[in-house]
């Protein structure tokens, strides 16, 4: 079911849930979030189709905010907000409601979002691209748990990396470093397994990408070595290798869904290690909302009390 409310506001919004479910004979009852996704016309289709897929494992409702920019002045000058309701099959497992924002109401969206939000549930806030250099001040952001950005959406991600660094929050993270889950396993596995020191490490991964550079700065963090950064053709993150007294532990990936992880006296292995497609990587950043103090800790570069090669 779909619901096009025009020139409108939140209580007519709210008065349209409440109508499509009655209508629909599905109540409110079992959504665990509200999930916020600020985004452009661009890239509104994407990311709702990523939190419809997510909300299969977290039933929700999502609010997407898409701040219009119009031709002339006199609609510049004009507030003015319209909706799209979208309800059952419509909106995954939970309800989703498209907010387009003119004129002076794109510069107050809190205030539009605030009386959307589902009572006593967390807020997620997700920018798929163009995030607010700090997510944790932005009035969107405040009303949030959790924050979601992604490096992977600047020009320049390392410098962003650094001011994201600057800025941190507890509840601030980035998909960037929500796609090394699989890589940061891997290598916690391997080092259980080989049970000797690491002496030296290195990162290779296609340039300036922002993963890579996480990664170089947790396995820095947890193994008290320097880490290189290798730069190789790619597509993202290709190859880690870490130097022991016993040999070289690799996990090397040049492409495709599989990799090949080499210990220490022991034949080569193959695992797979594919790239997650968006919806993955948004469902398993919303099985915690709590503050992630590795993203911190590899954001920062800083040090970690705990064992090196245990997360």
């Amino acid at each position: 079911m779909k619901i096009d409310l025009t020139d409108t506001t939140a209580s007519k919004i709210n008065k349209a849930l409440v109508q499509g479910r009655h209508d629909l004979g599905t109540p409110a009852v079992g959504m665990v979030l509200t999930m916020v996704i600020v985004t452009d016309e661009e890239n509104a289709y994407d990311s709702i189709k990523a939190a419809e897929e997510a909300s299969h494992e977290h039933p929700s409702r999502t609010l997407v905010v898409i701040k219009r920019h119009t031709r002339t002045l006199r609609d510049r000058t004009r507030p003015r907000l319209d909706a799209e309701v979208r309800l059952g099959a419509d909106a995954g497992t939970g309800e989703t409601v498209v907010l387009r924002l003119y004129g002076e109401v794109s510069d107050h969206a809190d205030s539009v979002v605030l009386p959307l939000l589902l009572p006593d549930a967390p807020v997620v806030v997700w920018w798929p691209v163009d995030a607010p250099d700090n997510p944790s001040r932005d009035p969107l952001g405040a009303l949030a748990q959790r924050r979601i950005t992604d490096l992977y959406a600047v020009e320049t991600p390392l410098v962003v990396l650094e001011a994201r660094a600057s800025s941190y929050a507890p509840g601030d993270t980035d998909l960037a470093w929500t796609r090394l889950t699989p890589w940061r396993s891997m290598l916690a596995a391997a080092l259980d397994q080989a049970r000797t020191k690491v002496t030296s490490a290195a990162v290779e991964s296609e340039a300036d990408n922002p993963s890579a550079e996480l990664l170089a700065r947790w396995l820095e963090s947890r193994l008290r070595v320097p880490v290189e950064r290798v730069v190789t053709a790619g597509p993202v993150v290709t190859a880690v290798r870490l130097g022991t007294k016993k040999g070289e532990i690799v996990i090397d990936r040049p492409e495709g869904p599989m990799a090949m992880l080499s210990l220490p006296g022991q034949p080569p292995r193959t695992m797979a290690l594919k790239v997650r497609p968006t919806s993955e990587l948004i469902a398993e950043e919303l099985r915690r909302l709590d503050a992630d103090e590795m993203y911190a800790i590899a954001l920062r570069g800083g040090g970690s009390k705990e064992k090196a090669g245990h997360d």
